[in-house]
């Protein structure tokens, strides 16, 4: 690519996959962008110093499925994406960190407030985002099927955001704020 404008959506559209033309507000373009928002958000955090190197290779790999995932939405439904979804390997990955590190902590009787740190601040905005995201996919799927390893994968991210920022609080020597 030698130019990175094209011009193609200067009237409201964009592509999908395979170059279907769709409005920028399309659904799936929402979605993916409530997903890309994400993953910037999650490759900020990899260059925290402050997020430990146990969280490193999480964070990479959700960065990566996050990317096929958006490929998958943006494949209209009548043509075929060649990549292949790891969510399900993901998603049971990330469950067993969630409970390593859940059995490591007190028990969780509250809901917190988002603080704490800077950068427990930053993974909340994280599993805020996360939680958008799979609301927007639920809307898509409502339209344009997704595959319920996707929704699982999209819910369970949430949760495992929400572990990784009571870690990092735990991590830093901050007791987490309750709330009532």
């Amino acid at each position: 690519m030698k130019k990175v404008y094209t011009m193609t959506g200067d009237e409201g559209l964009t592509s999908l996959r395979n170059g279907v033309r769709v409005p920028k507000d399309d659904i799936r373009i929402e979605a993916n962008g409530t997903i890309d928002l994400l993953n910037a958000l999650l490759g900020k955090l990899r260059v925290m110093p402050e997020v430990g190197d146990e969280w490193q290779p999480f964070l990479q790999d959700i960065q990566k499925e996050l990317m096929t995932v958006m490929s998958h939405v943006a494949t209209p439904q009548d043509k075929i994406n060649p990549r292949t979804l790891h969510v399900d390997e993901l998603t049971e990955r990330m469950e067993q960190k969630m409970d390593e590190v859940m059995a490591r902590m007190e028990e969780h009787t509250h809901f917190i407030l988002p603080s704490g740190s800077l950068t427990s601040a930053e993974i909340h905005i994280a599993r805020t985002i996360a939680r958008q995201a799979e609301r927007r996919l639920w809307t898509v799927n409502r339209a344009y099927p997704v595959d319920p390893s996707v929704m699982r994968f999209m819910n369970r991210l949430s949760d495992f955001l929400f572990v990784m920022t009571k870690a990092q609080l735990q991590s830093e020597g901050i007791a987490p704020e309750n709330w009532k």
